[in-house]
């Protein structure tokens, strides 16, 4: 049974989530001014707690928003609202620049509205992995600085609901003939028995979960390269997958109701996804970080 969130942080305070507000002026809710991390939790353990921060720090720095917070005190934060959750969680945390008269620019006296709270991690199980999902094509009309992680995420929002409306579970984004990533998730495409995945840059958002996997595959065997990746080589793959910090890793096996490959979760898939596991049970028992 999953627990229902109980218990915010809330700038500075622990409070009941039913008890927890923000005011109607904050600039998160009024410009999507803001950014955020989802950090899921095995074992008890943050998942690779410090490139979690790394990419948050980045997002703040990029959109100019200091806040008073040193990594230890997030998480020290974050410690404090796992004690109610089981071994396996997520934990979420969105910084606003807080609240303000409406104007585009900055104000000049700035209190950051810091939200977090943990709740329990239901990830895909084995029957849902070897059936694989499907995905749909949808063009990429997201800002051109996907490497932050911002709460502005319409167009996110929108290519996920037309995947939906087409039953599909993930939409596959393309720019300019080429592919970038999924509406929330990395993608990987296997071609001629090499990984390939869209190089980092502003385009993408580079996923903690996608390192991960880059590092699986290449540490045993499995050629890989970040590079441009056309529509035509995404239709052409032999297998095609997606990643993320909830879903973890899942087969495409149709894209716009054609198969991906043979139509079946690939070989290489279940190498990485074997991988994956084993990496997270170590993870688990303290054996890796």
């Amino acid at each position: 049974m999953i627990m229902a969130v109980e218990e915010v942080y809330l700038n500075g305070k622990y409070i009941p989530a039913k008890e927890a507000s923000i005011s109607i002026f904050d600039r998160g809710f009024i410009f999507g001014d803001g950014v955020y991390e989802v950090i899921p939790v095995y074992g008890g353990r943050l998942f690779r707690i410090q490139q979690h921060l790394d990419r948050l720090r980045h997002s703040l720095a990029e959109i100019k928003l200091p806040i008073a917070l040193s990594n230890q005190e997030i998480t020290q934060i974050f410690k404090r609202l796992l004690k109610k959750r089981g071994d396996d969680a997520s934990v979420y945390l969105q910084i606003t620049r807080g609240a303000a008269p409406r104007n585009h620019v900055f104000p000049k006296q700035m209190t950051p509205t810091i939200l977090a709270y943990a709740q329990d991690l239901v990830y895909p199980d084995e029957a849902y992995r070897q059936a694989g999902i499907h995905a749909v094509s949808f063009p990429d009309q997201r800002w051109e600085r996907c490497d932050i992680k911002s709460v502005s995420l319409l167009a996110n929002v929108l290519a996920r609901q037309y995947a939906h409306e087409h039953n599909a579970a993930e939409a596959v984004l393309f720019r300019d003939g080429k592919m970038t990533e999924g509406a929330a998730s990395t993608l990987f495409v296997v071609h001629d028995g090499q990984l390939l995945t869209t190089a980092t840059g502003h385009s993408i958002l580079p996923g903690i979960t996608r390192e991960l996997v880059l590092e699986l595959a290449c540490d045993h065997g499995l050629s890989c390269q970040q590079t441009d990746i056309t529509e035509q080589q995404v239709k052409q793959a032999d297998e095609l997958w997606l990643s993320s910090s909830t879903k973890e890793i899942l087969p495409i096996v149709k894209l716009d109701g054609n198969p991906v490959g043979d139509g079946k979760p690939g070989s290489h898939y279940y190498q990485i996804i074997k991988l994956y596991d084993e990496f997270k049970d170590k993870f688990r028992n303290g054996e890796v970080s």
